[in-house]
């Protein structure tokens, strides 16, 4: 007996499983753009840039 194609069922799931992930991108978006570790790297970098800087300006006198 040849299987039965259910339609209207694989469009429910398909637009369920589309719904729960859209519904769930703003959250994992959020914890990882505004995580803590960025704004530490990004300080961190700065800190970086500023002591090459100063460097270079006392290597330059």
């Amino acid at each position: 007996m040849p299987h039965r194609t259910r339609p209207m069922a694989a469009v429910l799931v398909f637009t369920g499983l589309n719904v729960v992930l859209v519904s769930t991108i703003t959250p994992v978006y959020d914890f990882v753009c505004f995580h803590p570790y960025w704004e530490r790297r990004r300080e961190r970098r700065q800190q970086q840039r500023e002591a090459a800087l100063g460097k270079e300006l006392l290597a330059d006198r």
